[in-house]
């Protein structure tokens, strides 16, 4: 039998792997982002890299640094900058709360994924708190656990 590989959602367009890894996610919170024509077009074709991403607030506006999206292939002369800052659309009160919550130590903002919802680009952030080398190490151990146990007893069906 050949192995099933997980179909991504037809709406999203990159998932942040890394973040889950190196961080427990608390929260998750939608937001907009704010993008020129060509970095809409390469996002559409899934051409992003948010692995190194972080989420900055300045004041009283929000951004995404370290994200990469690559240049669009028939953009010319109009193409943008990959790595340039780019703001994040939310409500006053949401970027509010989210400072708040970052000034609290050990907690940070991170992308986790960008999709897209009725044709517009959206960012899911998420409000996380770094792993411990030893937390990363339990939750490795149990997937292999759960992957053994699913082995053994699909010997037995």
């Amino acid at each position: 039998m050949g192995k099933k590989k997980k179909k991504k959602s037809a709406n999203t367009l990159v998932n942040n792997k890394k973040a889950f890894h190196n961080y427990a996610i608390l929260e998750t919170i939608e937001a907009g982002i704010e993008l020129k024509g060509t970095e809409v077009k390469s996002c559409r074709e899934g051409l992003i890299t948010i692995s190194e991403a972080h989420i900055r607030i300045d004041n009283g506006e929000i951004f995404l640094m370290n994200a990469h999206i690559a240049h669009y292939k028939h953009g010319n002369q109009f193409n943008h900058d990959p790595l340039r800052k780019k703001r994040l659309l939310m409500h006053k009160k949401e970027i509010l709360k989210l400072s708040i919550q970052t000034r609290e130590a050990g907690f940070t903002l991170m992308p986790i994924s960008f999709y897209l919802k009725f044709g517009r680009v959206k960012v899911g952030v998420g409000v996380a708190k770094g792993k411990s080398h030893s937390d990363k190490r339990d939750v490795l151990r149990k997937k292999q656990d759960s992957k053994d146990a699913k082995r053994a007893m699909s010997k037995y069906v």
